[in-house]
């Protein structure tokens, strides 16, 4: 309930209101005391607080921050990775060194007089003669040409999927437009030298460059078993003794084995003398059993 002035008329006929005074709360009392008595008990209780403590959380901080830190290095590291291909380094493609050495054997082959337009006579030049050096060195680029090749056709139909939905950058789809036409220009490139050398081979010489090349490397992967297995029964072998060594190993283990029969034979010899020779006379038991009659 609302306390209310009193009322005072001045001599001029204005009126003044006078306010009460407000008794004082209990809140007030607390004063400056009461925020100092708040402080001890604060200090008091970080006196209290063992060190350990302290060094404990400390260590704790510093290994979440030490995790965070390692994890946003590691998805970092994949970032940059992933940005790396997308700049198309895959895409970095050079010619195999057999593309320079069969135009170096094809200036041989034009010195020595070869001309695509003449087919070799004879059984000596079809297979000696610059026709069929050339020949052979053809294939050895072909062949070289097989893993880039079939690297590109295996990304084509992804790349392109990629860039019809904006899902590559700029810099990897040029990357592959470059490669793409690198090696589609090698490709038509050994077509019409195959023409030059034999009319009509064109056709098959990608073919039969891809089965060259599928059969070279099956017999390397053959040649490298082979060698492991070698390399495995050579280890083996190297771990087994020789028949002087083996009889030798025998005659030591059967001296050993005759050692411990000795040995055990005189063993028992021991103990039999320390059964008999113990001082238990005959008629010993005898004796007492006699005595206690």
């Amino acid at each position: 309930m609302s306390e209310t002035g009193e009322a005072t008329v001045n001599p001029d006929g204005s009126t003044t209101f006078e306010t009460p005074e407000t008794p004082p709360t209990g809140n007030e009392t607390m004063g400056d005391d009461g925020f100092e008595g708040a402080e001890e008990t604060m200090e008091e209780v970080i006196k209290g607080t063992d060190p350990v403590w302290y060094l404990v959380i400390g260590l704790v901080v510093f290994l979440a921050l030490f995790f965070l830190y390692k994890r946003s290095k590691k998805a970092s590291e994949v970032e940059d990775d992933f940005f790396s291909n997308l700049d198309g380094e895959k895409f970095n493609l050079k010619l195999p060194s057999e593309v320079e050495e069969y135009y170096t054997i094809k200036a041989k082959c034009e010195d020595a007089g070869w001309d695509p337009s003449e087919r070799p006579q004879g059984p000596a030049a079809q297979s000696n003669g610059p026709h069929r050096v050339l020949a052979q060195a053809l294939m050895k680029r072909a062949i070289a040409d097989i893993p880039i090749v079939t690297h590109i056709q295996k990304e084509s139909a992804g790349m392109n999927r990629l860039y019809s939905q904006s899902m590559c950058s700029v810099t990897q789809w040029r990357s592959f437009q470059a490669a793409e036409q690198l090696v589609s220009t090698e490709v038509e490139e050994v077509r019409g030298e195959a023409d030059l050398v034999e009319p009509g081979w064109s056709q098959v010489i990608w073919r039969q460059a891809m089965q060259y090349h599928q059969m070279l490397k099956d017999r390397h992967e053959q040649e490298s078993k082979q060698a492991e297995e070698a390399a495995r029964r050579q280890k083996e072998q190297a771990a087994k003794l020789s028949p002087e060594e083996e009889k030798k190993k025998k005659e030591l283990e059967a001296e050993k084995a005759a050692a411990e029969l000795i040995k055990d034979e005189e063993r028992k010899k021991e103990s039999k003398k320390a059964f008999t020779g113990s001082g238990m006379k005959k008629g010993f038991l005898d004796g007492k059993s006699s005595k206690k009659k």
